[in-house]
């Protein structure tokens, strides 16, 4: 029997191949973006909590409502917009499966979808599933700023979608208010659709503000947002996010919801709900992450490495070019068997590779780690 694969030449993703080496050869992982501090005790004590009450069971398919009025009001605090907790909230499996779900429902057969590159590992994939065309826009360092004058050529009659990620993964960048008013005048009058991966949302550095979609109205009247709970409270292996978007897109979105997973983790939405009640929970991890930030950089400022800015996320680029001439993932390879500690190269995120001399390093780690990891790096 044969299978003709959906996705051929894809194979592991960058970050599992990276992991599994880190563990084979026994590196400091610094490649894939979860930290190895633990979540909240109070937190977990909530979800204990709920599942003693006996709130096991399967949760309303798109949530369990207290904790989407929760969200309700925040997004009314934070971005001074209303959104309502039954028609226009989705409670879903991670922000991964909020994107998917998301380009299911809305990308057909030959439409496109403009990402900009380097670009997350899902986006790519999931518009081909769906029969899409993904049309690349590509980001340079140092920046990694978006050409809109190439974004404007490069929409078409098909152009369904153009998807946003700020703070950016993998580069640390973040868009600005100029950014959001270019997008406004390419899109206007024109039937595009706006998918906003804003996972990183309170993880912004240097008091700069985040350019949600949802601060311009004539962006979010045709947006999809997508936020995650495991980025912003250190569970990411919870899997557990949420979309908005207005109610007629919300329907199509949560028609193929309710088939892929139809509910999401029931304890665990309870306790989000009675956590989100303490604002200082998600305020402060801005804050938390830049420190980190700024000790990885201190203690790599005498290595060889180059550091890249990083406005945002917990990630850290570093150029590499006054050490090695090798190929990014070559490199990375080296770095992880020789030297024990691991990251990962940006040529991944772009279709057609790259090489910029360039890692990606994530910083969301406790300072111990942080501080070995950088010990090595500044002997290479």
């Amino acid at each position: 029997m044969q299978l003709k694969s959906k996705l051929p030449n894809i194979g592991l993703s960058i970050f599992a191949k990276m992991t599994a080496l880190a563990n084979q050869h026994g590196a400091i992982n610094l490649a894939q973006g979860f930290p190895d501090f633990p979540s909240s005790v109070k937190l977990t004590e909530m979800v204990y909590a709920a599942m003693r009450k006996g709130l096991n069971q399967y949760a309303p398919m798109p949530g369990v409502m207290s904790l989407r009025e929760c969200i309700a009001e925040k997004i009314n605090k934070i971005y001074n917009c209303n959104y309502s907790p039954d028609t226009e909230i989705t409670i879903t499996a991670g922000a991964t499966q909020a994107i998917y779900t998301t380009i299911t429902a809305t990308i057909r057969e030959g439409e496109e979808v403009i990402i900009f590159e380097p670009a997350y590992d899902c986006y790519a994939p999931s518009i081909r599933l769906s029969g899409g065309i993904p049309v690349p826009v590509e980001l340079h360092a140092p920046d990694y700023k978006i050409d809109w004058e190439i974004v404007k050529k490069s929409v078409s009659q098909r152009t369904r979608m153009i998807m946003l990620n700020t703070p950016h993964n993998p580069t640390g960048s973040i868009l600005s208010k100029d950014d959001m008013l270019q997008l406004e005048k390419i899109v206007a009058g024109k039937d595009i659709i706006i998918l906003s991966d804003e996972v990183y949302e309170h993880i912004i550095f240097d008091n700069k503000k985040h350019e949600s979609v949802l601060h311009y109205p004539n962006l979010r009247k045709r947006s999809i947002v997508v936020f995650s709970f495991g980025k912003t409270y250190h569970n990411t292996g919870w899997k557990i996010g949420y979309f908005l978007a207005p109610e007629f897109i919300t329907k199509e979105i949560r028609n193929i919801h309710q088939f892929e997973v139809f509910s999401v983790n029931t304890p665990i939405q309870h306790a989000l709900a009675e956590f989100m009640q303490d604002p200082k929970e998600y305020e402060q991890v801005g804050a938390m992450y830049q420190q980190k930030r700024n000790l990885f950089n201190d203690l790599l400022k005498n290595s060889k490495f180059k550091i890249r800015p990083s406005a945002g996320t917990y990630f850290q680029l570093l150029d590499y070019s006054a050490i090695s001439d090798k190929h990014d993932m070559e490199f990375a390879e080296e770095l992880c068997i020789n030297h024990k500690v691991a990251a990962i190269p940006l040529s991944p995120f772009y279709r057609k590779g790259s090489n910029e001399k360039i890692l990606r390093f994530c910083f969301a780690k406790q300072d111990d780690t942080l501080k070995n990891a950088a010990a090595i790096l500044c002997k290479i």
